[in-house]
Order: structure tokens, then sequence, then C-alpha cells
């Protein structure tokens, strides 16, 4: 019996030992397979397949939305939305408690931009504790008139990428399509304003991962989990973001960059192109570099917009590209000029006394001229000011309290009314003061600045926070000295003492 145990248990060991040794034979398999599929899909060896991938058409500045269709352009940038969004969920105490908001998507709603996020759970233990009722709302801000609003649901969202086990999405999504592969899971909401999160199906074109086409979506109903998955040609007109933007601009640059072959896009690099990028600092003040874009809504349809450059790396542009992101129609707009970097640093320079950072611009066609169209934030990210700057003469700025403003002070000066300093002259300056709160403060330094031709007074506190009005409107601080200590009405900009 000893022995016939002891006969078991080698038989059982060498067995152990064949299963484990067929598993390390297909790791080394499948190890061997990744790399060479990794190498064998590189672009080296298939410049002309990713050259190839997206299809660029001829545009023309017609393209270009005119200066009437400025309703349709979103000029907020994320980080701005964001604000607005906390803000409006932050009044809300039963929600900001157990909920935090999503990234923000740009779609076209009822033929208008606006940027949507849902609200997502807040770690596991906020999962538990409501995944039985679910998600309960959404966030809608409009870019154009910077409002947000706070859609409260009947029916909850329970299927989300925030929440766990089998509610979780991007699992419940992988049970009903366990070999379709899907990236760009994204929320948006339709023209009734029920909400989908939608992801888009691809295939690797160029051997096992290289050349990522997109084939479809797939439309998941969060409230009941019910989904569909569609070809491309079948999405629904009302599902804006089917080819991501940051997907296009990788296959522009492959398209711009590849298509005389990957030797001459490192060495010779003849008629090589690449997009703009811009300059980003963190809080350290390092600097670095990446892609960005704007959005513009257009016929039904978001697309996005960048400028193109050479690979060199200056500080201009040869042209622009302007991509569906339902459909990836791609257009190239040949337009010589500034890129948008230089566009920004010069309506900051307009404005530096005031330390605003201009957002990403926008392009728009104002009569016949490309134009540049931002916003100006201040250090709370909140919108000051419009700026509008000539793409082929980046001299030529103009800065408003009002896009309306902006643009008519602008197009006064391409007709050659008017000089740059006239048209950024503050003398029809109207600043609004609905938001504006009472603050004690003790004066340091009082100092009178004479601009265009108006005396403005500003006030530095102890706390060195920098205070501006016209003099003339604040005519009673004729009686303040220093280390007085007064009560002001202020914006954190601007102020009023009465």
């Amino acid at each position: 019996a000893v022995y016939l145990i002891v006969q078991a248990l080698v038989f059982s060991v060498r067995k152990e030992k064949e299963n484990l040794k067929k598993i390390v034979l297909v790791e080394c398999i499948l190890f061997v397979c990744m790399v060479l599929g990794s190498i064998t899909s590189m672009r080296l060896f298939h410049a002309k397949e990713y050259s190839s991938i997206l299809k660029v058409a001829e545009g023309s500045t017609e393209d270009i939305p005119s200066v009437s269709g400025t309703s349709s352009i979103a000029l907020m940038d994320t980080a701005s939305a964001e604000k607005l969004g906390d803000r409006k969920i932050g009044s809300l105490s039963d929600v900001v408690s157990q909920f935090n908001v999503g990234e923000y998507m740009q779609i076209d709603y009822q033929n208008s931009p606006i940027k949507v996020a849902p609200l997502q759970y807040d770690g596991f233990f906020k999962w538990f504790g409501n995944h039985e009722n679910g998600i309960p709302g959404y966030v809608k801000v409009n870019p154009v008139t910077m409002d947000a609003e706070y859609v409260s649901m009947t029916s909850k969202m329970k299927y989300v990428p925030s929440a766990y086990f089998n509610e979780n999405l991007e699992r419940h999504i992988r049970f009903t399509y366990p070999t379709t592969m899907f990236t760009n899971l994204h929320f948006e909401i339709d023209e009734e304003g029920n909400p989908w999160y939608i992801a888009s199906t691809y295939t690797n074109s160029i051997s096992l991962f290289g050349g990522k086409k997109i084939t479809g979506a797939i439309l998941v109903n969060p409230i009941d989990g019910t989904m569909t998955k569609l070809d491309v040609k079948d999405v629904p007109r009302w599902a804006d973001i089917i080819y991501p933007g940051n997907l296009i601009v990788d296959q522009y640059n492959d398209f711009a960059k590849l298509h005389r072959g990957f030797l001459n896009s490192i060495f010779g690099q003849i008629d090589c192109r690449q997009t703009t990028t811009v300059e980003i600092k963190n809080e350290d003040g390092d600097k670095s570099y990446r892609t960005d874009y704007g959005y513009i809504a257009k016929d039904g349809d978001i697309w996005i917009y960048t400028g193109v450059t050479s690979v060199n790396g200056d500080s201009s542009n040869i042209g622009f590209i302007m991509a569906n992101e339902r459909t990836s129609e791609t257009k190239f707009i040949l337009a010589s000029g500034a890129d948008e970097g230089s566009g920004m640093h010069s309506a900051e320079g307009e404005v530096q006394e005031k330390g605003y950072h201009a957002s990403f611009p926008s392009l728009i066609n104002v009569d016949g001229t490309p134009t540049y169209i931002m916003v100006l934030k201040d250090d709370n990210g909140l919108v000051k000011m419009y700026a509008c700057v000539n793409v082929e003469q980046y001299n030529m700025v103009v800065t408003a309290y009002n896009q309306k403003d902006a643009i008519e002070q602008y197009r006064r000066l391409l007709k050659g009314e008017i000089s740059t300093e006239q048209a950024n002259q503050e003398t029809n300056e109207t600043v609004d003061t609905s938001n504006y709160k009472e603050k004690e403060i003790t004066v340091a330094k009082l100092e009178k600045i004479d601009i265009s031709g108006n005396t403005y007074l500003y006030i530095i506190d102890t706390d060195q926070n920098i205070y501006k009005a016209k003099y003339a409107d604040v005519i009673k601080m004729i009686t303040v000295n220093v280390g007085d200590k007064i009560t002001i009405k202020t914006d954190g900009t601007y102020y009023l003492y009465e």
C-alpha cells in the first residue's frame, strides 16, 4: 500500500511538471507572438499603409465658419466647463456628497454645441451605498452662453464605467460582445436628452496591433443595460463622437509625415507636416507640449479643427484641418499664418496687466480673413474677455468684454477704420457688476495709470491683491489714503467704492 501511494505521488509530480512545462511553453509562444506582432506593426515597415488610413480632401476658406455663425463655436475649454459644472453640483448637497462629475464631452445638441458630463460614483463605498438606485443625472454646460445645468433623471443610470462587478459598463459590454475590440467609451445624450454611453468598435488593419480603423459603435442604454452594435453607416445622426479627435490627429500626422516613406519622415523630411502643439506649464513652471484642437458645430455634427505646421517646430501654420468626429471626413485648408500658440500669446500680451490666460482658439472666417477667436480667463478659470487675432498678421488683435464687441471692433480694424490701439480702447468698457461681493481691505498702495486716454485707479491691499476701476467711477477714492481700511465691492479684479 505504501509503495502504491509513493508511486501515485511520483506520477502526480511528473504530471504537474509536464503541465507546468506546457503552460510555460504556451506563455513563451504568446510572448513571442506579441513581440513579433508589435515589431511587424511598426511604421518602419508599413509607412504607406499608415499614411493612407485617413482620407484628406482639399478644402477652402469657405469651409471655415463665417463670423455670422459664431454662436455655433464652442470657445469654452474643458477646464472652464469643469469649474462651472462643479459649481452647479456643489449647490446640490444630496448629490455632491455621493457623486462627482465625470469627463466632459463636446457634442451637438439640438443644433447647438454643448459640453455634457455624467455624474459618477465617488469610489467603491459610494457605489455600494447607491447602486440600487443608480446615477441620478448629468451636467450640461453651454460653452457659448457659459451656463451650466444639472439634469435630474426619473430613471437612474446603473450600467456606468464607475460601477463595480457586473454593473461596470466595460464588463457589461464585454460579456455581450466578448470578441469585439472597442475604444472611446464615453457619455452622450440624444436630441431628447436621454443618456447613452457609446463605444467605438475597431479592427487593426496593419499586422496584429497597428492601423486602428473604426468599424462602428456600440450604443448602450445605461438605465437598463440594453445595447446595440452598429456599423459606421448605421450610427444615428445624434451620436457625435465615433472617431475621437485624438485618433484623427494621430492619423493625420501619419498621413502628413509618412506619405514619402518612413526614412524621409526621419531624415530628409521633404514635404513633412504635423498638427500644431501648444505649450503647457505645470504648477512648478515646467513646460511641455501637446496637441490640442478646437470644436465647431456644423450641420448637426461636431468638427474638430487644428493648425498644420512644418516639422521643424517653427511658430507658423501652413494651413488647418477640419475633421468630422462622426464620419471622419477631413479637409485640409491652405492658409498660412501664425500658429495657435502665437495667437494665444498675442491675445494675452494685449491684456498683460490683467494676467489673463487664453484658451485654445477656434477658427472663424471674418469677411474672408481667417481669424482666431478665443476667451481670456483669470487665474480662477473664469471667462473675463474675448479676443480676435488675425491669423496672417497676429499683431492685429482686438479684445473686448463680450464676443459681439470683439468681432465688431475687429471688422473695423480689418477695414482700416481704426488702429489696433483704438480697437482696444476701454472707452466703451462695460463691466458686469452683478456678481460683485463686499470685501473689507486695508490699502497698501494706490496707483493712477493712464490707458488709451482713460485714467484708472489701482488698489493694492495688504494681501497683495490688485483691484482696478476707472477713476471717474470711484471718485470718492480721493478721500482714501494708504493704510485706510475700506469696504469695496469686487469680483476679484474690478471694484466699486461707494
